[in-house]
């Protein structure tokens, strides 16, 4: 006689038309069953009138309601208790089998006695080739195994029968082999429901079988396993469910002495896989990873419960489950790599770096540094300009881009710019002579520079042509030559960073490798140019706009992720600023306060500025041709900028008016850059250097340029392309000439060293401790400008913009002031044990900027008089750094930082180490993400596709 089966159907309303369709078209599918079900229930999870309906016009023998929140297993328990049947059939509102699928299930249930549960074959709602799920079987450590999911189906697998498990939907079980495993888990949430229903069914002596020739059609709604991860939220769910079976399975199939361990490590299996998720860019994964661990640990209860389960009905050993277990080569082999070609059919072309000229370029921007610069290569420290010298070792680099003691002023506290942690990893790539690494960075800057370039210009072209030309063009920018020539160390970084960010940054939305690094990126260039902040900002706001209106929100978080490093790293500053009422400060161009040549602000200026030159030399032009007509330098710029100007007419137009968006915010930035003082050297006020806004305009027209020789000729008109790009190319080293002439005609800026700012005696004391020097610099207007360095000298990263932009003085200025005010004036005899009680040892009376005023003259006469005539002064001499004193009384340590201070720079140090350790470890790219990225095109936007 053959087996009464009762078909327990499970239904969630979900407010959307999709559920009651697809629940009238598996109600459809059970009325055309060949044969067909004896008793039909339906279990109503929610209120929705329109499902309802359905379910009521359904004919079936009960209508269950329940609560929305109820899942598939609890769903079925509800109904278990009332089975009328001597099979029970498991479906969902999204399962509709074949017309003959219940009688070949029933067919081969009836066959053999052993069996406790047969599986069909499921496919895909609108795609029957396509296997969604065929058996399940599962690892040594329980890590779930699919057998044929997602394959193409060819009958590849229609012999295959014993397995472990199935999917849980449309399985049919025999009714007394339900009763005693005790049905579904409901602590499993919806995942490997059937695959422990397998274990548990194999454990007790019974079989488990596959029916591939019956078939179910599933559309992937979540009512019962997991639902399709078509969406972010689904993706979460499905991993949150995943994560959470595995660790309650894990519990539940562990020997007994061995479950506590298993409980103990949970949270750091936790922590480990987080950080896997993010090696392999799904940091999405780890909120979900999280919750299943946390739900893993309280529920302790269900444990016991599944155990005490399993322990009723075992009557085998877990040796019987080896045979159906997964090995981890059969794991790697199904995971094995994807095509490198997309579905549509795109694959990336090669890159051709070396075929297309690429490394050519960088040999030849390597030859040129050296011919242009030739007696770099042999000086061991860069001066000049706002070069100065870095720390001696490796730890106090980075102790300065640490909160806490700042290298200038008496006891000042508070946090470091972020160009010293720059500073910090620039040094740290010569340890054993850190100031090097500055030299090997100006012989280094043409060739970084015209690589960067060259990388920047393949996200806007395929043509090798075009990228050379992005290359040299970069390379050879006024604003890179000005900065090099002039000593303009964060002004050189920022020019470097800036195309590797817009490389980077230009594809974030797509891939969180290119958005981990776009986020240390911009991290480096916001430090070294904080000007270019507000522009970066605006262009990052647009960005997210777009992801929001035009890709639905696609790649939003990878786009938010990309300033999240910047945040974290600048808040400490941010937060001194408002405290101390000096908010202008933060964009203050960091490193050494230096009144260096630049122009002026004014309509002259800024047309010089609109032309891509920062100084008022026409880029060298008008020393070269003292009495010469110079009026042709700024037209140099003209063509590159009147192709820029065509960007938008091409096809590419959007990446044509992007490109001119960033060009005129770097613009905007650079004209209100030289109307900006918030930087004092001594007594004088500094301008903003316009230079680094000019580098993201020039990046900008640049950008567009290339758009516009790439698809705004037709193929035929090749020539034309090549006469116009070679045509920039020629304006750009003619406009380059005299900066890469100047170090042979004797006017370039730098200069060999020194190795310290301060005289050799206190810098041979200084080099391996702090010892403290209060410098005073007699000043034109007839006043003493005082500072306190402390070690051997004052570095490039020991620069603070807390100081150098500070408008209201704090306690320790105005002591530093009052000491100053007593030690030229002869007064106030015990001002030496005030220097000796706050750690300082030495008085340096350092020569005013030349020339040298008759005020300043004197002042320097009177406080050298002055300092002579302290008994507890000892003259250590004239130097080459001023007049030098040594204190002879017995001079007290650098106090040391309070223990709140030492917490808050040990918290600010965790939150930067752990940010960049994240960016990090999103920016390493994995093999899964390279062949992600063939699969996407290399340049951004709509293309010209046509022969190179």
């Amino acid at each position: 006689m053959p087996p009464r089966v009762h078909a327990i159907l499970v239904a969630r309303p979900d407010g959307r038309t999709p559920a009651a369709f697809h629940l009238r078209r598996t109600l459809a599918a059970l009325a055309d069953q060949t044969r067909p079900v004896d008793v039909l229930t339906i279990v109503l999870c929610g209120d929705d009138a329109r499902v309802a309906e359905v379910a009521a016009a359904s004919g079936a023998e009960s209508v269950v309601n329940a609560p929305a929140a109820t899942g598939f297993a609890a769903a079925i328990n509800l109904v278990a208790p009332r089975l009328d049947g001597d099979a029970v059939w498991l479906l969902a509102q999204d399962t509709a089998p074949e017309p003959d699928a219940l009688s070949r299930l029933t067919g081969s249930l009836e066959l053999s006695p052993s069996v406790a549960f047969v599986a069909p074959k499921l496919v895909r709602w609108d795609d029957r080739t396509e296997i969604v799920s065929l058996g399940l079987s599962m690892t040594r450590f329980g890590r779930t195994a699919p057998l044929a999911d997602g394959e193409l189906d060819q009958g590849q697998h229609d012999a295959r029968e014993d397995v472990l498990g199935a999917d849980v939907r449309g399985i049919l079980a025999r009714s007394d082999a339900w009763r005693d495993l005790g049905g579904l888990d409901p602590a499993l949430i919806g995942a490997d429901e059937g695959l422990d229903l397998g274990v548990r069914a194999r454990l007790s002596d019974a079989r488990v079988t596959l029916v591939p020739t019956a078939i179910v059609a599933v559309a992937g709604d979540g009512v019962a396993s997991l639902p399709t991860p078509l969406t972010a939220q689904r993706r979460r769910r499905r991993a949150y469910a995943t994560r959470t079976a595995q660790l309650h399975r894990r519990l539940v199939y562990a020997p007994a002495f061995t479950v506590p361990l298993h409980w103990l490590s949970i949270l750091p299996l936790a922590v480990w896989r987080s950080i896997g998720q993010l090696v392999r860019k799904e940091p999405g994964l780890i909120g979900p990873e999280w919750a299943a661990s946390v739900v893993a640990l309280v529920r302790i209860g269900a444990v016991a419960r599944a155990r005490r389960r399993i322990s009723r009905t075992r009557r085998a050993g877990w040796a019987q489950l080896a045979p159906l277990r997964t090995s981890w080569s059969a794991i790697r082999h199904s995971l094995d790599d994807e095509p490198d070609e997309a579905p549509g059919g795109y694959r990336r072309s090669d890159l051709r770096f070396f075929s297309g000229g690429g490394a050519w370029l960088v040999l030849g921007a390597l030859a040129a540094s050296v011919a242009a610069f030739p007696a770099l290569l042999a000086w061991p420290v860069l001066g000049g300009g706002a070069l100065q010298p870095l720390r001696a070792t490796v730890s106090q680099l980075w102790a300065d881009a640490a909160y806490g003691q700042r290298a200038l002023g008496i006891d000042t506290i508070g946090p470091a710019d972020p160009f010293a942690a720059v500073v910090a990893v620039l040094g740290s790539l010569s340890p054993w002579e850190p100031s090097r690494a500055i030299v090997l960075l100006w012989v280094l800057a043409l060739p970084l520079a015209a690589l960067g370039g060259w990388f920047a210009a393949t996200r806007v072209t395929e043509r090798s042509g075009l990228r050379l030309t992005g290359g040299i063009v970069w390379a050879l920018a006024p604003t890179l030559l000005a900065a090099l020539t002039q000593g303009r160390p964060a002004a050189v970084i920022a020019h470097l960073l800036l195309p590797w960010l817009f490389y980077a940054g230009a594809v974030a939305h797509r891939s969180w490798s290119a958005a981990g690094a776009a986020s240390l990126l911009l991290v480096a260039v916001i430090a070294a140019a904080p000007s270019l902040a507000p522009a970066l900002v605006v262009l990052w706001a647009g960005a997210i706009v777009l992801a929001v209106v035009l890709r639905a929100g696609a790649g939003l978080a990878r786009l938010v992720w990309c300033v999240i490093p910047a945040v974290v790293f600048a808040v400490p500053l941010v937060w001194h600023a408002v405290s101390s009422r000096d908010v202008w400060g933060l964009i203050a161009d960091p490193g050494v306060p230096w009144l260096g040549p630049q122009v002026a602000a004014d309509s002259a200026g800024r047309a010089l500025l609109a032309a891509g030159i920062p100084t008022p030399d026409l880029a060298g032009w008008s020393v070269i041709l003292p009495e010469g007509p110079t009026w042709w330098v700024p037209l140099l710029s003209a063509p590159l900028a009147l192709l820029a100007l065509v960007a938008p007419l091409t096809q590419r137009w959007a990446a044509g008016i992007a490109m001119l968006v960033v060009a005129a915010l770097g613009l905007a930035t650079a004209f209100a850059a030289v109307g900006v003082w918030v930087l004092f050297a001594q007594s004088t006020a500094v301008p903003l250097w316009p230079g680094t806004g000019l580098s993201l305009a020039w990046l900008g027209v640049l950008g567009g340029a290339l758009v516009a020789l790439d698809a705004g000729l037709a193929p035929r008109l090749r020539f034309a392309r090549i006469l116009a790009a070679a045509g920039v190319c020629v304006c750009i080293v003619v406009l380059a000439a005299p900066a890469l002439t100047s170090m042979a005609r004797g006017v370039i800026l730098i200069t060999n060293g020194p190795d310290s700012s301060l005289p050799a005696y206190v810098a041979a004391e200084g080099r391996d401790s702090e010892v403290g020097t209060i410098v005073l610099t007699p000043q034109d207007s007839g006043g003493v400008s005082s500072q306190v360095v402390w070690g051997g000298s004052e570095t490039l990263g020991g620069q603070s913009t807390i100081i150098s932009t500070a408008t209201h003085p704090t306690p320790q200025d105005v002591e530093l002031a009052n000491m100053t005010a007593d030690l030229v004036s002869g007064s106030a005899d015990d001002v030496v044990a005030e220097l000796a009680d706050d750690g300082i040892r030495f008085v340096l009376l350092a020569p005013a900027a030349p020339p040298e005023s008759d005020a300043a003259r004197a002042m320097r006469l009177a406080g050298s008089t002055a300092l002579d005539q302290r008994d507890t002064l000892d003259a250590v001499g004239d130097t080459a750094k001023g007049s030098l004193w040594r204190v002879t009384t017995d001079v007290s340590d650098r106090p040391a930082v309070a223990a709140d201070v030492a917490n808050i720079a040990r918290s600010i140090a965790l939150a930067d180490v752990l940010v960049v350790g994240i960016a990090l470890l999103l920016a390493l790219p994995t093999s899964a993400s390279r062949r992600a990225a063939r699969r996407t095109p290399r340049i951004v936007g709509p293309h010209w596709r046509e022969g190179r």
